[in-house]
């Protein structure tokens, strides 16, 4: 198992209970989560070395994030505390072809005013096999962005291989600043995740396919595997292929290229589904675990989309499975029947 290190913002997530609306609750379920610190559950849950690393303020609210993630096995150590903040997002779950909505309460947030004094990256990277960030980080603020390049390069000079998820989010940036953020992070990324919305949005690719219109077909997305791959360095280029018939059912499969060979993954029809937030990194976990321990791309893909494909039978952001619960299903074992 490998040393894996993630760095971004963790936020209190405000949910409504059920599916309720926001203007109709008078509650809010309570769980922590966030792009990075959800992949360091999943890997520390498929017993790897999981570190997360943002920045918290010191009182209980950012001491209660920082115990969700010991609580599932991750190394907080190299997690900085101070700031004012911690960030908040409300989250309503859809149902049908109600879509689910997210708020975002998370300017100048602990992280988002975050500098380099507060983390000594070339001692978090020591002895590490794994980075990886997502492009909700440098989105966060222009403080986060020059520290994702400053671990980025730390990562670099230790060896260290680097993921992201593109995870492009209209609400915190446009694709213009995007494009310009994350264009110049690529030369230090091996691993390139992100679905089409993603790779046109932050990197300006554009692929055949429709995937607003149901189209998933993987051909479509070959052109501009291809295209990215040449054009940035990248060792793989992966992606997840969502076919979204409601809020509550999805067609789910994926999609990776490691500059020679493609595969397309087993397609998984999830209905219903219980919470698809964190899917995105589920499947991000699942890859890192299978590309530093299987032996083929295949498999390594097979197992990232079954983890994912589970994950979306999970309330909150972390995807709370084991590496033989995703064995299981990845091998076909996708009755739900009782386990007695």
């Amino acid at each position: 198992m490998g040393k894996i290190v993630t760095f971004g913002e963790i936020m209190l997530r405000l949910s409504t209970p059920g599916n309720t609306r926001f203007v109709q609750t008078d509650t809010f379920d309570i769980n922590y989560g966030g792009g990075e610190a959800n992949v360091a559950v999943s890997c520390a849950n498929y017993g790897h070395e999981a570190y997360f690393v943002t920045k918290l303020p010191e009182n209980e609210i950012g001491q209660a994030a920082v115990n969700a993630l010991r609580r599932y096995g991750v190394n907080t150590c190299h997690i900085a505390r101070g700031g004012n903040r911690i960030g908040i997002y409300y989250l309503e779950s859809g149902a049908a072809m109600r879509p689910s909505k997210v708020i975002y309460d998370r300017a100048n947030s602990a992280i988002a005013e975050a500098t380099p004094a507060d983390f000594d990256f070339d001692k978090i990277f020591e002895g590490a096999d794994w980075f990886h960030w997502s492009g909700i980080t440098p989105a966060i603020s222009d403080k986060a962005a020059e520290l994702v390049k400053i671990a980025c390069e730390a990562a670099k000079r230790h060896g260290v291989t680097v993921s992201v998820d593109l995870n492009f989010r209209k609400k915190l940036w446009t694709s213009e600043k995007a494009q310009s953020i994350m264009k110049p992070l690529m030369q230090y990324v091996d691993v390139c995740i992100g679905n089409e919305e993603d790779a046109e949005l932050c990197l300006g690719f554009k692929p055949t396919a429709n995937a607003e219109a149901g189209q998933t077909d993987a051909e479509g997305y070959k052109g501009i595997f291809r295209e990215m791959a040449e054009t940035f360095g990248f060792k793989y280029v992966i992606s997840t292929l969502r076919e979204s018939f409601s809020a509550t059912h999805n067609g789910w499969k994926g999609l990776i290229y490691n500059g020679k060979d493609f595969y397309t993954s087993h397609h998984y029809d999830i209905f219903p589904i219980i919470d698809r937030v964190g899917g995105g990194d589920s499947f991000a976990g699942g890859i890192i675990h299978g590309l530093l321990t299987k032996p083929t791309q295949e498999e390594a893909l097979e197992f990232a989309i079954a983890a994912s494909a589970l994950k979306h039978t999970i309330n909150g952001d972390f995807n709370l499975v084991s590496a033989a619960e995703v064995e299981a299903i990845a091998g076909g074992n996708t009755s739900g029947r009782v386990q007695r």
